[in-house]
């Protein structure tokens, strides 16, 4: 059987090139997972340029001949199993969870219940385990096979927005009467906006965006307010909380600046703007508090801890149905055949051509 993966430098992201090796054997208490499809948004962007600092680049070891200095970036997508030799996963049985971008990849099963399992490889046990749950469909309640391409375009975004507001919530929102959203139109941004509007409705949302995108923010209904990047020294003075999702420096600093001691809370996720992305270690003082990272990872293991698997599941679903509903239509699907799709599609975003109203689901 032959194998495809895209390999990418990770010293110049732009560099990245589709190999093909031959598959080994299947260990013992492993499944091959025939990859059949994955999204490819702004969130595998970041995966690649944090990667060697939150190990991203760890999950998915490239294989062949010269690997020294690759990786392989993480998609989250649909797989079926194609050969085992587990007792406890048939072959044909189809799983949801991290893939790499790539036609195959092989897991140790463990912890195997009706709605899923964890892969026990030895490599992947000292990253979050978040990243090595697979769901079981057959079992599965978030699954909806007519949506499959909107859990893949927006399921892991939708559920670090989801976190975030659920942090926030917690928090009581650090006493602030608004949360502005920086790159409004990301999938992130838009979940936590969905969530928010349905569990913290008192407190407003507004969202930042560049000036091409206003329409498309407005139109998605998430925000009370919609404003360019060039407008935020007009933004009223409001007691506040910020979400930067953009990465951008630049645009973080004007926020600490003009609302100061207004700011009560400064939150960072994720690197959609990868050319300005310094705001992953500013050393400069900013008016105002600290920037803190937010590591959805540690956060969703804290609250699966809290709620447990079952409830904090349909948590979770109960707000994910009603954002499916209010994006309904808000992002065209764009669905692209073989593994070289995605490596281009890759490298369109890596050089900043995301177009927010464009899903793209590849089926390697």
């Amino acid at each position: 059987m032959t194998l495809s993966q895209v390999q990418v430098r990770k010293d110049a992201l732009t560099d990245a090139e589709t190999v093909e090796t031959e598959a080994g054997a299947l260990a013992n208490g492993a499944i091959r997972l025939e990859v059949e499809s994955f999204s490819v948004t702004a969130n595998n962007i970041t995966y690649a340029v944090v990667g060697d600092g939150f190990g991203y680049w760890n999950f998915f070891p490239p294989t062949g001949g010269d690997t020294e200095g690759k990786g392989i970036v993480p998609m989250w997508g649909h797989a079926r199993v194609v050969e085992s030799n587990s007792d406890e996963i048939a072959v044909g049985e189809r799983v949801y969870g991290y893939l790499p971008m790539a036609t195959h990849l092989d897991v140790i099963p463990g912890k195997v219940s009706d709605s899923g399992f964890m892969d026990m490889a030895d490599h992947r046990q000292p990253m979050s385990p978040i990243y090595n749950q697979y769901s079981r469909l057959a079992a599965d309640p978030e699954h909806d096979p007519a949506r499959e391409a909107e859990r893949m375009i927006y399921g892991p975004l939708f559920k670090t927005g989801f976190l975030i507001e659920y942090f926030m919530r917690k928090e009581g929102w650090f006493g602030a009467k608004e949360v502005i959203l920086t790159s409004a139109s990301s999938k992130t941004a838009m979940g936590l906006a969905s969530v928010a509007k349905q569990n913290s409705p008192d407190v407003k949302r507004v969202g930042l965006t560049s000036e091409g995108n206003v329409e498309f923010v407005e139109k998605t209904g998430l925000y009370d307010a919609v404003y360019t990047y060039a407008e935020i020294g007009t933004l009223s003075l409001n007691d506040c909380v910020t979400v930067d999702f953009a990465g951008n420096a630049e645009v973080l600093g004007k926020l600490h600046e003009h609302f100061n001691a207004m700011l009560k809370y400064s939150c960072l996720v994720g690197a959609t703007h990868i050319e300005a992305r310094s705001s992953f270690n500013e050393d400069g003082e900013l008016p105002g508090p600290k920037p803190t990272l937010f590591f959805a990872p540690d956060h969703a293991v804290a609250f699966f801890k809290e709620h447990g698997p079952v409830e904090g599941g349909k948590l979770v679903a109960a707000t994910w149905h009603q954002f499916l509903q209010s994006v309904e239509g808000a992002v065209e699907i764009a669905k692209l055949s073989g593994i070289d799709a995605a490596r281009e599609t890759y490298l369109e975003m890596v050089g900043g051509s995301v177009d927010p109203a464009k899903g793209i689901v590849v089926e390697p």
